[in-house]
Order: C-alpha cells, then structure tokens, then sequence
C-alpha cells in the first residue's frame, strides 16, 4: 500500500546507510528530519550524503527537513553526563561553578521557590527549594542522566530565548548546498516569529524552503489563529507539548489543534512516539498503529517518527508500519466517502 500521506523519519547513526536508507523510501518514506539542536549541517555532511544517494538510487524526489535549535531554552555544557537520582539535591546556576547545572539568567531569573522544572523534555524533573543570588538550590523528583544542552522548562511560565541562535543562522545560509527543503521551527507562539523566518529563509535563496511551525506549548495553541497564516505545516509536537499540560490533557490539546488547523485549511503533522516501542521491537503495539490510523483519519497531511529511525534497532520496518498504517487508514477513508 502507498500513502498520500507524508511519512517523514528522522536521520541518525541508525540508519546512516545508503542500502538502509533505500530500503526505507522504498517502504513508503516521504523524507527526513535531521536535527539540530546540537549540531551543524556541515557536522552532518556524510550522513546527509547518504541520505540524497538512497533517495537517488531508489526514484525518490526526497523531502530533507531540518530541526532548528530556536528558542528552546537548554542547560549548558557538561563535561560528562552523570546520574542524579530521586530526593538528591542539585543546583542551578546562572553563574560559572563547579559541581552546578549552568542555565541562563532569563530561567534564573523566572524561578521561584516552589517552581517545578522540566529537563530533558520532562526525563528529570525537580522541585526549587531555595533561592539565593545566584544559586536555585533543588529537590530531585524524578531522577535521569544529565547531559549537555539538554532542554529546560518551568512548569506554567513563558520564557523564551532568540527566535534564530548564530548556529541556526549558519545552517539556513548552508541549506541549499546540501538539499534541504523544509525548515522545523520549534516553540512556535507567535506568527511574527514566522515572518522573522520567512525574511532571512529569503534572503539566502530559500524562498521554496517550507516552514513547519512546531507547536509546542500552551502559548503557542492560543496563538494558532494567527501562526498558521505564515506557516506552510503545522506539526503538532506532542513530546514538549505534553510537558506544558498534565498529559491526559495532551488528546484534548491535539484536537483543537487538529480543528484549527482544518478549519483554516491548513496542513498539519503529527509527532512523537507514534512507534516508541519500535526502538527495541521488530512489532508494534496496538495502540501505536492505532495512534497512526486515528490521526490520518483525524485530517493529518504527514507523520513522523524520531528517535525509532534515528536510534532504534529496526529502522526500515518502522517506515514500514507507518507508511502502510497510514494508507491503511485513508482506505477507510475512502470507504467512508463512498
């Protein structure tokens, strides 16, 4: 079964191979995400080779789209990860000390006594105790590996960071030499944002680049009226969002979303652990492929995976449900049509 539905993985170690790759468009892939948040497109050179040498070998026209670091804001630089684990106490900092998770002064200055804190997109969580001049001193909630530039957030407050960080600059001046074709803005909250993008995308010779604005908080689905007029897709980004809302609130959040997005005739991708147990199973779980169906039939113009192609152990046959769950269900749509 082929889809008309866009199904996008995500590129990594676990799939950086032209013959893997082939087989992954040749199972129904649409194209790919590549990340970001840590590194450059040059970084990337050799792996983004490889992709373009698979799309080639197997007919495919293939969608490269990149995953800018935007205003998401991160903790700073480890020197190497290390475990904290539950009712331990850290430290957060804004200035520069040994022993301390470094975070920039906007965080610290948002923080309050009280304040619960998100990092990792919400792996860690941990509970300020105390506030000094430059020190947020913590309770550990919910243990983790702590790692450089992983994400930081404080439940129930709006901070935000540059719509565009110097490194993002360099990949969207790099964007055409290595073939990309989208652009994923993350945290999107506002269509201003957008048109920022849109300016600089245009004044390096990006003008057929697509923005895919990521909504990815609370802030960010009040302001959707306004974010889809500047975007060419929206992606309805459930792991950050479902860190800005208690999760059985995350269906409900997706729905209006979804009905926005409908509503204004605009295209919309769904994201994030859609086949999460594929890391390390050849199968499925049910529920998965009917989390799949449900948003094909919900309206969805694409799908994608992340961590299932870029890391997992099975990366082709995870394109391979996706895809045929996918047409599976806009059969069932036509069907129902008829």
């Amino acid at each position: 079964m082929e889809s008309r539905v866009e199904i996008f993985g995500t590129l990594g170690p676990a799939c950086a191979d032209p013959e893997i790759l082939e087989t992954m468009f040749n199972n129904g892939m649409s194209g790919m995400r590549l990340n970001l948040s840590h590194s450059s497109l040059q970084d990337s050179a050799e792996m983004i080779g490889k992709f373009h040498l698979a799309a080639e070998r197997a007919g495919k026209k293939a969608e490269l789209l990149i995953d800018m670091q935007g205003p998401e804001l991160r903790i700073g630089k480890i020197s190497h990860p290390y475990e904290i684990r539950e009712n331990e106490t850290v430290i957060l900092t804004c200035a520069e000390k040994e022993n301390t998770i470094h975070i920039e002064k906007n965080v610290f200055s948002a923080a309050e006594e009280g304040d619960l804190i998100l990092i990792d997109d919400g792996k860690i969580e941990l509970k300020a105790e105390k506030k000094t001049e430059d020190e947020l001193i913590c309770t550990v909630l919910r243990g983790g590996t702590v790692s450089s530039k992983k994400s930081i957030k404080i439940t129930d407050k709006d901070i935000h960071g540059p719509v565009l960080t110097e490194m993002d600059l360099v990949n969207i001046h790099d964007a055409k030499k290595y073939g990309v074709t989208a652009l994923m803005q993350p945290f999107v909250t506002s269509g201003d944002q957008l048109k920022t993008i849109r300016r600089i995308l245009d004044e390096n010779g990006c003008e057929d680049i697509r923005i895919f604005a990521k909504i990815e908080s609370r802030e960010g689905i009040a302001a959707l009226e306004e974010i889809v007029k500047y975007a060419d897709m929206i992606v309805i980004a459930r792991g950050d969002l479902g860190n800005d809302m208690p999760l059985w609130q995350l269906p409900y959040a997706q729905k209006q979303i979804e009905k926005i997005c409908l509503r204004e005739n605009k295209p919309f991708l769904v994201v994030t652990q859609m086949l999460y147990s594929m890391i390390h199973s050849p199968i499925p779980t049910r529920a998965e492929v009917s989390d799949i169906f449900n948003a094909v039939t919900d309206g969805c113009s694409a799908v994608m995976v992340t961590n299932e192609t870029a890391a997992g152990d099975y990366p082709a046959e995870v394109i391979k449900y996706l895809a045929n769950t996918a047409a599976s269900a806009e059969e069932w749509l036509r069907q129902e049509e008829n």
